[in-house]
């Protein structure tokens, strides 16, 4: 997802995005070891979706302390 749809979200619909991020992760992972996943990459792109969200929803953190 683009950084500017996440920025669009609330914090509630960051948390929300962030939870099914890892909940996908996971079962990426759970396909990795059970040797189903087809697609290696995507657990690159999961990882780098997360950490984009999650930076975000730091920066609307900060911008409500500081407002």
């Amino acid at each position: 997802m683009k950084a500017d749809k996440l920025r669009d979200m609330t914090e509630t619909e960051l948390n929300n995005e962030i939870m099914k991020l890892k909940n996908e992760l996971f079962n990426l992972r759970f396909q990795h070891v059970t040797g189903q996943l087809e697609n290696p990459v995507r657990v690159r792109i999961v990882k780098k979706e997360i950490a984009r969200a999650k930076t975000i929803l730091r920066e609307k953190e900060l911008k409500r302390v500081n407002a």
